[in-house]
């Protein structure tokens, strides 16, 4: 699930926040990998991030039904910086990560999940 954003990567990144607090969702990792790369290897790469977003009720549902779904969570999103300067962002699709789950209960929860990051997606491609 992707799109690409004509705009520079910090712009593309405040917008997406701005769209996954709007769908529930809140931002609990933030992995820079660019500068981490550089940091570790001391190698430079486009601009790469890595935003960990959890939407708490969602999450809640998931982990009482099967608690190692944890493994599986948050639902990452990622902005790359291309070589045109615009910016491709991608959300795991929350379906077919949690399809490994045994129970059946836990796929309505997956479904709306991949439901709320599609609409971030089509906000972002529409702003």
């Amino acid at each position: 699930m992707s799109i690409t954003k004509d705009t520079d990567i910090a712009s593309a990144e405040e917008e997406t926040r701005a769209a996954l607090t709007a769908q529930g969702f809140g931002v609990l990792t933030e992995i820079d990998v660019a500068a981490t790369l550089e940091a570790k290897l001391g190698v430079t790469t486009p601009p790469y991030k890595i935003l960990g977003a959890c939407n708490p009720h969602l999450a809640h549902q998931a982990l009482n039904i099967e608690p190692a779904i944890g493994l599986l969570l948050p639902c990452n999103v990622t902005l790359r910086a291309t070589e045109d300067g615009s910016t491709r962002i991608s959300a795991v699709d929350p379906a077919a990560m949690l399809s490994v789950s045994e129970s059946s209960d836990i796929q309505p929860i997956a479904d709306e999940a991949r439901s709320r990051l599609v609409a971030v997606l089509t906000a972002l491609e529409d702003a």
